[in-house]
């Protein structure tokens, strides 16, 4: 098929219906590795309570509970804190915001290339952003000195990070950023800290730490990991004061009967969990290993997504275009994602015969567009 003139971009990814009518497909014709979210699906306990709710009209006509009981008690089991310690939102947005309203934020320290919605929410809430570049050489990893020295000369008085950080699935450990957060207090420096992505590799969070340590704040997801996107609930651990400063900002209900239904029993199916990391463990070493061989550098990643480097000589915008138009294959452009040169995409991991199709998908496009 012939492509539109002009390459459509998403700013998000996951934008599947945008896409397939943009190209002339339909949706389910599409193989979509542009979203970071477990390919397994949902876990099957999910589905289950979730119809079972539907079959209690109690569920639909009764507002949510507004302490969201049930759902900080197992958020709190999970993570072995108190429910005290727990704000839920639905998404990480509205708790960034109520945390930048909650601790008068003036100007924060942002490392990029990073996440999009960090400095549109940063400059909605008035605050000001110093940017950082991270370095490629060091595979945009975070070096807790060099960032808090950068901080200082910035005069910042919060540091955005993420841990795992993305897009390039870079991990800094637990005691590197705990080094960072403490280092953080001793200039009256708040850590806001966003580990969407901490349930692959859970030993390096700081989701307890959040509880004693005053100038940090952790915020969690719950819907990539179980592949529950579409019922939107997040989480944020800090210091019960901090919590409740942050609660008070923000609006009553925020997330609904059945996706705190689905979001708590979904946090106690440890089968899935156990299963979901160790399959995405195996698929994205073996995706390592092929891109490899067909001369596409991938950073090292802690996640379930990978950073594809091109040649310089590759239009990584068409490449990205073509995978779709020739492939029905959607990557994740990095073309909003500041600080990255344009020779960037992103991939998720996906099942082993999805994964093996992107491969050699990219092989014959590569091949394809040089000639």
């Amino acid at each position: 098929m012939t492509p539109p003139t002009q390459i459509f971009l998403p700013t998000h990814g996951g934008q599947l219906r945008q896409i397939a009518s943009r190209y002339g497909f339909e949706p389910e014709q599409l193989i979509d590795f542009s979203a970071n979210i477990n390919p397994a699906g949902p876990p099957a306990s999910v589905l289950i309570a979730l119809q079972q709710a539907l079959g209690d009209a109690a569920i639909l006509v009764a507002y949510p509970d507004l302490e969201l009981t049930e759902l900080k008690k197992a958020l709190g089991e999970a993570s072995g804190i108190l429910a005290e310690n727990i704000a839920v939102a639905n998404g990480f947005v509205p708790l960034l915001e109520a945390a930048l309203r909650s601790l008068k934020i003036a100007r924060c320290f942002l490392p990029v290339p990073s996440f999009s919605e960090y400095r549109q929410t940063l400059t909605n809430a008035g605050v000001e952003v110093a940017q950082y570049y991270l370095p490629q050489g060091e595979g945009f990893s975070y070096q807790p000195e060099k960032l808090l020295r950068a901080a200082l000369d910035n005069g910042c008085d919060a540091l955005l990070l993420a841990n795992p950080q993305n897009p390039s699935g870079a991990l800094c450990g637990a005691g590197g950023m705990r080094d960072l957060v403490e280092m953080a207090a001793k200039h009256r420096i708040k850590v806001l800290l966003d580990e969407a992505f901490i349930d692959y590799v859970p030993t390096e969070s700081l989701t307890r730490s959040a509880v004693e340590l005053e100038n940090l704040i952790v915020f969690r997801s719950v819907t990539k990991f179980f592949a529950i996107p579409g019922l939107r609930v997040a989480y944020a651990v800090s210091s019960a004061s901090s919590i409740q400063n942050l609660n008070d900002r923000l609006a009553p209900w925020p997330v609904s009967s059945l996706a705190s239904e689905a979001a708590s029993t979904a946090l106690q199916d440890s089968a899935y969990v156990e299963e979901t990391r160790r399959e995405n463990y195996l698929r994205r070493t073996w995706l390592e290993r092929e891109f490899a061989s067909v001369k596409i550098f991938t950073y090292p990643s802690s996640t379930n997504f990978l950073l594809l480097r091109f040649a310089a000589d590759v239009d990584v915008q068409l490449l990205w275009e073509k995978m779709i138009a020739e492939e029905q294959i959607v990557l994740r452009s990095c073309a909003n994602f500041e600080g990255l040169a344009p020779v960037h995409l992103r991939t998720a991991v996906r099942s082993e015969a999805e994964n093996e199709r992107l491969v050699h998908g990219l092989e014959r496009v590569l091949l394809r567009m040089k000639r």
